[in-house]
């Protein structure tokens, strides 16, 4: 079973954010690869601020030392490493590698430290419950850090992109989707579970959890190679001197951002405060086609705040699907959401069109007589059906796809279920009416054993709000074996 493992898992490698800049001095071998993670995260996050404060001073406030340093031994940095190994199945050791990394971001990198310290409350509760949830080491949640610096939008030269660093085929084999409105790579829940599974056939092909971190940035592929180069050594140090030279870092960069963010307090390394706690956090779905600036002028929530907290989404459009696509952000906003879903629906249709049909009137040169005549054209807000592609609905209004292509901005013929597509026609017709839905009925989930409110809410797609109005007369902080919640 292990050698068809290795097969397998040959052609799918996750190649790391920390792509080589230039040629790194012998001293830095291990700390470069790690540089292009750091840039981009600290960039993403001063640009966050670039309207609000004076940019200089924010990058001086965030990446000097302001004046306040401990020197702390060697020996101390060890015995806190072991402490960190009597709660945990991996073997952080500490080599001179490792504490030549540490001291590099003590010295030169607190404020990356810091700004991840910051972004930390947003996803480390959801990491630990999907962790938990494979049974895999908690520790794991710091794998992000040094992929993406915990930012979603983060991506490699190499094109892996989101929390985890997913290559496109990698991200396919995980059933993460990517179309032209959504890259599931960038949903953090989606992603986090995908990287979960990956890690966990990683442990079980090695059984060595160095050895899993090395393949999760180098390819099973490569670290198979390494082994059998080292004369099937069983150990990632041991393994080491073979594998690719980024990925003989990777394992002692994990080893300086998990004692780090561990042990941060002792360095007088603080966190940044720039996001809300994830338990404040909350979701809406929704059961047609939104904009989120539509959203954004509804509930007085900026539409950049809107994308940040939902990167999963290539532009501002939130495509209609089955099941429905949500959206996350701040619990008070999502309650407004909520509160007012009938409001956007109205003001999504005034903006983007309706069934009803409008005319105008265009002058035009008949190419026979050369005259200059009168047509009127009538103007169609397509809303497109499940089963239909770009050509059936061009046929019908008598178009070509081309034109509809430019009418809308598309830059391919895919089109969605519930996207609206403005089509300009000479012929009147009378666009064809949605299918009618089934009658709802009433759904209910029985409560198992660790499920929580929250989780219950998460995994049924729906808001926490949407839960409790479903659900009035139970105590969402106590929940029974076997109890029944009602979710539709």
């Amino acid at each position: 079973m292990r050698g068809l493992l290795f097969i397998l898992f040959m052609s799918f490698g996750m190649v790391s954010l920390a792509q080589n800049t230039s040629e790194p001095k012998k001293d830095s071998l291990y700390k470069v690869s790690f540089l292009n993670t750091i840039e981009q995260s600290l960039n993403l996050f001063y640009a966050e601020y670039a309207n609000n404060i004076n940019l200089d001073s924010l990058k001086n406030a965030i990446e000097q030392n302001g004046g306040s340093s401990i020197k702390v031994s060697d020996d101390t940095i060890c015995k806190r490493l072991d402490k960190i190994n009597t709660m945990t199945p991996f073997q952080l050791q500490c080599n001179e590698t490792a504490l030549s990394i540490i001291k590099y971001f003590i010295d030169k990198r607190k404020g990356f430290i810091k700004v991840v310290l910051g972004r930390s409350p947003l996803y480390f509760d959801m990491f630990e419950s999907k962790l938990s949830e494979y049974g895999l080491p908690i520790e794991l949640k710091y794998l992000a850090v040094i992929e993406s610096g915990l930012r979603p939008q983060v991506k490699s030269r190499a094109g892996a992109l989101g929390l985890w660093q997913f290559m496109y085929r990698t991200g396919l084999y995980f059933g993460l989707k990517e179309n032209s409105y959504i890259d599931e790579r960038m949903d953090p829940i989606k992603a986090t579970d995908a990287a979960c599974r990956y890690l966990k056939k990683l442990f079980g092909i090695y059984g060595d959890w160095n050895l899993a971190l090395a393949a999760y940035n180098a390819g099973p592929g490569n670290v198979n190679k390494a082994i059998k180069r080292s004369g099937d050594k069983k150990t990632y140090w041991e393994v080491r001197p073979y594998l690719p030279r980024e990925t003989q870092g990777y394992v002692p960069n994990f080893i300086a951002v998990t004692y780090l963010m561990t042990y941060h307090k002792e360095h007088l390394i603080l966190p940044v405060n720039i996001n809300a706690h994830n338990v404040t956090m909350d979701t809406m779905c929704f059961k047609s086609a939104m904009h989120m600036g539509t959203i954004s002028k509804v509930v007085d929530w900026p539409l950049e705040d809107i994308k940040a907290f939902n990167p999963i989404f290539k532009t501002t459009y939130i495509p209609k699907s089955n099941p429905a696509f949500c959206i996350t952000g701040p619990h008070e906003k999502i309650n407004l959401v909520v509160g007012m879903e009938d409001s956007l629906i109205k003001l999504e249709n005034s903006i983007y069109g309706t069934d009803e049909v409008q005319l105008k009137k265009i002058f035009v040169r008949d190419t026979l007589t050369g005259d200059t005549i009168q047509k009127t054209i009538h103007i169609y807000y397509h809303k497109v059906q499940a089963g239909e592609v770009l050509k059936k609905v061009a046929t019908y209004y008598a178009v070509s796809e081309n034109e509809i292509m430019n009418w809308n901005g598309l830059k391919t013929t895919n089109i969605y279920i519930g996207q609206h597509l403005r089509i300009e026609s000479e012929k009147k017709v009378t666009p064809p009416k949605p299918k009618p839905k089934p009658a709802a009925t009433r759904k209910y989930y029985t409560v198992r054993s660790g499920d929580t409110f929250g989780h219950i809410a998460e995994k049924h797609r729906v808001s926490q709000s949407r839960l409790r109005k479903l659900n009035p007369r139970i105590n969402i902080n106590r929940l029974d074996i076997g109890q029944k919640i009602r979710i539709r």
